[in-house]
């Protein structure tokens, strides 16, 4: 059974999803910039690990609230 998890969209082409894949997440970025990178971890740690370097809180100075929107999400997988 896959459990898809919607981290943020911004529009079509900005968007982060999550599948929880058996023991496997499978992470799927798409950007208007890079387009699609997917990214498997093993683990809800290492994904925890992915998503503070992914996103630094020192680069969400004046946006604390969306930082946190985040990392909630991502604590929700």
């Amino acid at each position: 059974m896959i459990k898809k998890h919607e981290i943020y969209k911004k529009d079509k082409w900005n968007m982060m999803t999550v599948e929880v894949q058996g023991r496997y997440i499978v992470l799927r970025e798409i950007s208007d910039q890079w387009g699609e990178e997917t990214h498997t971890f093993m683990s809800r740690p290492a994904l925890m690990e992915w998503a503070r370097n992914r996103f630094p809180k020192e680069d969400f100075e004046g946006r604390e609230e969306e930082w946190q929107d985040i990392m909630a999400s991502f604590k929700q997988v």
